[in-house]
């Protein structure tokens, strides 16, 4: 079993959801982590609130994972302040669901450019620190990567796009001994596309449970790569 602690992290859209359970889990094991979000106050608000919860160390750094600069000077942000950068989670996304007929370019364009473009910056940005310290690289990806639905042409092509990409950087960056793992979780109880989580929601994953899958990822024996992981709720709503 890999050890974690005094290892760091990267999580882009790390202020609440997915990306907020994943940092409050590596926090416990003693992972020094960086999040990101796009406004500088919520994001620092946010950082103070889980170093005080978990009594870790936290950095709060304002990006936006749609710009190749902004991820730079992120990862320039991490080395400054821990010295080195061996986890990266991009987390960062959102979802934009018209049919094809409804669906403007601005949605398009906004949905690609932040869940496959984005992605592919912070890699861009944090592979050097990856090779560097023979890393672990993780997407989010979701089941609508695998799975297609009507009013979700922008979401399932950037989710489609995304689990692509990340299964052939896996293939790009292992003859480094950089690990690549893309996780493709169906209903999860977060705030995404306006939804307010609430006891309707206790059927679904919970934030907590994709926390400790990554866990589990960055722990186990290096000679194992769990590559492309998809994960459900046990019963669907209802059931």
């Amino acid at each position: 079993m890999q050890r974690l602690e005094g290892k760091t992290a990267l999580i882009t859209g790390g202020t609440k959801g997915i990306g907020y359970g994943i940092a409050q889990a590596l926090l416990k094991e003693g992972v020094k982590v960086a999040i990101t979000g796009r406004d500088v106050n919520s994001t620092q608000q946010v950082a103070e609130g889980l170093q005080r919860e978990t009594n870790g160390t936290v950095l709060g750094i304002a990006a936006d994972v749609r710009n190749l600069k902004s991820q730079e000077q992120a990862t320039h942000k991490v080395l400054n302040s821990f010295g080195h950068l061996d986890i990266v989670i991009a987390n960062a996304g959102l979802g934009h669901f018209e049919t094809v007929e409804d669906l403007t370019e601005e949605q398009w364009n906004e949905t690609i450019e932040t869940n496959l473009t984005g992605p592919f910056f912070t890699l861009k940005a944090t592979v050097d620190q990856l090779k560097k310290n023979k890393g672990y690289f993780i997407s989010i990806s979701s089941l609508a990567g695998t799975n297609f639905f009507s009013g979700g042409a922008a979401y399932n092509a950037s989710k489609f796009g995304l689990t692509g990409f990340s299964q052939a950087a896996m293939l790009d960056l292992r003859k480094y001994d950089v690990k690549v793992s893309t996780i493709m979780p169906g209903s999860v109880a977060t705030h995404f596309n306006g939804n307010e989580p609430d006891a309707s929601d206790s059927w679904k994953i919970q934030i907590e449970d994709i926390g400790k899958l990554v866990v589990d990822l960055l722990t186990m024996h290096p000679r194992t790569l769990p590559s492309k992981i998809e994960v459900r709720p046990t019963k669907p709503s209802g059931n």
